[in-house]
């Protein structure tokens, strides 16, 4: 029988189906935060269970950690309980952990592909659901509850419903300024956020084959804001040549022979899928969000939505909330809308290639004097590090931007760095939901080219204009 990439990964790790459609699946390894894992420990300790596998497990503090001045220790005393929490089980335990003054720390979903930990074929988890990120690796990953972290740290097992398989073919050639980012946005904007609920979604097509490692993990990062909690792309030679040499990957012949297994990891020919949408970029434009969901975005380069329009009609009060929240108006041009700060970084956008993208962009500019902030945040120490040996660091703060230490940042107003009420920001991070980076901030998604073209002109600009 022919099978699809996340049948084949699904097969390989199914234990029992139950009779309520439940599954038991092995878990290959688990990424752990300061933010989900303190309570699943002290759940084990309190039921005299032990983990099961500590070499299954990666950690590190990412979501509440200071970006700047770290020296001064973390200021807020529920983050700074979460995080001694965290190197207190970690210690005990004596589990793989990335500490703060440990250049290889970040942000988890950064950190673990980058180190190699996580590997083509593994199923993976992690209390926290842009896990989705590492299924550009081909590996079946998703975001866990706090209560299923504990699960799998006493069982190394999880439940499970099998998820129907979507096929989404992408192709045609990339245009100038149009990234992952983008394509992410777009995709988004056409299923919406509940598009791709119960389905894993692989992405296929001459589009998706082009895109480097960094940018499917970019796309496979923003699956679950369309409503899928896995996006898979397969296998080829740019996964493994990404894998190859990293820190925790397989050597020698342990490597050849993960090798022969990994370019298995591809959906069969003739494998049906449940569903399937085609898209064509070949005219697409850079996107942006306007509204309070992914799903509210629209070109660089047109006017927001005109709510008159038939097609709003099941969701014009919504719409109507989303324009009242963000302070915009119907039919407002794009450019037209002013920022107040900008972001860039998140387990989205923030590995070296994103980084190198704002580094063209801003060269001999200057931000804004409207922009009261504009920081950027790299994804790891090692991310940082090698921005800091091209000298990109010293082209961001000469435009005037802040340059940071690794961690989740702005993305969720869980840490130091928020919005003020009514602050516009465009960001690179996933989510615009209210409130998301502050109480009554302001959200815009955009890809890091857009963030930085933003923080140059104060305003949205088309990026291929400048």
């Amino acid at each position: 029988m022919k099978k699809t990439l996340y049948d084949k990964l699904w097969d390989e790790h199914h234990i029992h189906t139950y009779d309520n459609g439940y599954s038991l699946i092995y878990i290959d390894k688990h990424l752990i935060h300061e933010v989900t894992s303190p309570q699943a420990f002290e759940g084990l300790k309190q039921a005299g269970r032990s983990i099961w596998s500590k070499k299954s497990i990666m950690a590190v503090p990412d979501h509440n950690v200071p970006t700047k001045m770290r020296e001064n220790g973390i200021k807020d005393p529920i983050s700074k309980i979460q995080v001694d929490a965290l190197n207190k089980n970690c210690k005990s335990n004596d589990l793989l952990k990335f500490d703060l003054e440990d250049i290889r720390q970040g942000i988890v979903h950064v950190v673990g592909p980058e180190q190699g930990i996580i590997l083509p074929g593994m199923t993976v988890v992690c209390g926290d659901s842009h896990t989705s990120t590492h299924g550009a690796l081909a590996s079946l990953a998703f975001g866990i509850g706090t209560s299923e972290v504990e699960h799998v740290l006493a069982t190394q097992c999880l439940l499970q419903k099998k998820s129907l398989n979507m096929n989404i073919i992408v192709d045609g050639m990339m245009p100038d300024y149009f990234y992952s980012k983008d394509l992410a946005l777009l995709i988004i904007s056409k299923i919406g956020t509940a598009g791709g609920t119960g389905y894993a979604i692989e992405y296929t097509g001459s589009s998706i084959s082009n895109l480097s490692m960094e940018a499917r993990m970019t796309l496979c990062n923003m699956t679950i804001e369309a409503g899928a909690t896995t996006g898979l792309v397969a296998v080829d030679d740019k996964t493994i040549n990404y894998v190859e040499n990293k820190p925790y990957a397989p050597k020698g012949k342990d490597f050849t022979e993960a090798k022969r297994y990994w370019k298995n990891l591809i959906s069969d020919i003739d494998s049906v899928y449940d569903k399937t949408l085609n898209i064509d970029v070949d005219k697409s434009s850079p996107m942006i969000t306007w509204g309070t969901s992914p799903e509210m975005a629209v070109g660089i380069d047109e006017n927001l939505p005109d709510l008159n329009d038939e097609k709003f009609s099941s969701k014009r009060q919504d719409l109507k909330n989303a324009f009242s929240y963000m302070g915009l108006k119907e039919k407002q041009n794009v450019n037209s809308i002013k920022l107040d700060k900008i972001f860039i970084g998140s387990c989205t956008n923030s590995r070296i290639e994103d980084l190198r993208i704002v580094a063209d962009i801003v060269k001999n500019k200057k931000v804004a004097k409207n922009i009261k902030s504009a920081i950027i945040v790299p994804g790891s120490g090692l991310v940082k590090e090698k921005a800091e040996n091209e000298g990109l660091d010293k082209i961001f703060t000469k435009s005037g931007f802040e340059w940071r230490s690794p961690g989740c940042s702005m993305c969720l107003g869980m840490n130091d760095d928020k919005l003020n009420e009514f602050e516009r920001c465009a960001s690179t991070s996933n989510r615009n939901f209210e409130g998301r980076q502050g109480r009554l901030g302001r959200t815009h998604l955009v890809s890091p080219a857009t963030a930085a073209a933003a923080a140059i002109h104060g305003h949205f600009v088309d990026v291929r204009d400048i």
